[in-house]
């Protein structure tokens, strides 16, 4: 693997960071940050928080787009 591809995927890693990244931020305001299924533990000062819907909601969407987008 030469450098141009290593840079070329390197590039195609960023710009699928940024999309996720707008995605998550789109899901936020919308009032997705928090769906059935996802867990919440408080015991004090910790929180963990885990996003097992919203996972969940991001797979299927993800499976849906690629089905379409790779369909030959």
């Amino acid at each position: 693997m030469g450098l141009e591809s290593l840079g070329r995927l390197l590039i195609g890693g960023a710009l699928v960071l940024l999309v996720l990244g707008g995605l998550f931020l789109l899901l936020g305001r919308l009032g997705l940050d928090r769906l059935p299924g996802d867990l919440v533990f408080r015991r004090g000062n910790l929180t963990v928080y885990f996003p097992i819907g919203l996972m969940i909601l991001l797979s299927v969407i993800g499976t849906i787009v690629l089905n379409v987008l790779l369909r030959r």
